[in-house]
């Protein structure tokens, strides 16, 4: 196989950890009392709290600093503007969704998808310079990256799917939707690897706005709807086991 041929193979290989996660959704009961809701539910904002940390802010600081810029300001401009443009299209999705859970569930998909277009770039920009052979990547790092960003996807796909089938979704439609959440990962990274030079420069901005609009999301609309309902600490709960689990994965995978 042709180091083309395997470098597509790579880019495939984090959506299919986001296909994987979004299965999870098959092995659901059909009701889910509200305590299991509140863990789900927090679970869901620590992986995002975690990914924005770990996934996103972190590396957008390291790839400013290997550009030679003021490694914060990317990291604040991109939070800055990740913030306004999810403030900026909730009023617009408040002026036409009709249901307040559509509209919470309709921002979380957003936003992980958001969030997995830089990643998909930072996958592309691998395989790039494995092909180029003039930025000393091997096939070897580049696929430990992919096969990382992919273990690290497999909650994110299940934090889609599962809120959307507890929401009344169907299992089929809300799996589809976690998967349709990760195929804008090996498009970015298509487009990175014709696009490289243009890319590159701007992707600490793009890692970081991505971490914006998913701590809006978190803060807007997922830890008020764990406190929904009788007064319990089982959110709170959800949101620490889904922030150590996806730190683990990010940094022994990172």
């Amino acid at each position: 196989m042709n180091n083309v041929l395997l470098s597509v193979a790579g880019i495939m290989i984090p959506f299919i950890g986001t296909s994987l996660g979004s299965a999870f959704v098959f092995f659901l009961k059909k009701n889910i009392n509200e305590k299991v809701q509140k863990i789900i539910v927090g679970f869901a904002a620590g992986v995002m709290i975690a990914a924005s940390v770990w996934s996103l802010i972190i590396p957008s600081v390291k790839m400013a600093e290997k550009q030679g810029v003021i490694t914060w300001i990317p990291a604040s401009v991109g939070l800055i503007m990740g913030v306004v443009f999810l403030i900026i299209t909730s009023k617009w999705a408040d002026s036409i969704e009709k249901k307040e859970n559509e509209k919470k569930l309709n921002m979380l998909l957003f936003s992980v998808t958001l969030h997995n277009i830089p990643e998909g770039m930072a996958v592309g920009v691998c395989f790039s310079g494995f092909l180029s052979g003039s930025a000393g990547i091997a096939l070897l790092e580049a696929m430990v990256l992919a096969i990382g960003i992919a273990i690290q996807n497999i909650p994110e796909g299940a934090i889609i799917s599962i809120p959307l089938k507890m929401n009344g979704m169907s299992k089929k439609r809300a799996f589809i939707y976690g998967v349709l959440s990760g195929i804008v990962e090996p498009i970015a990274a298509f487009i990175t690897l014709l696009l490289t030079n243009i890319v590159v420069p701007i992707l600490p901005y793009l890692l970081s706005f991505a971490a914006g609009a998913m701590i809006y999301v978190v803060s807007e609309e997922l830890i008020p709807e764990m406190h929904n309902g009788k007064k319990s600490s089982l959110g709170v709960i959800g949101v620490i086991i889904g922030f150590i689990v996806m730190m683990v994965l990010d940094i022994t995978l990172g």
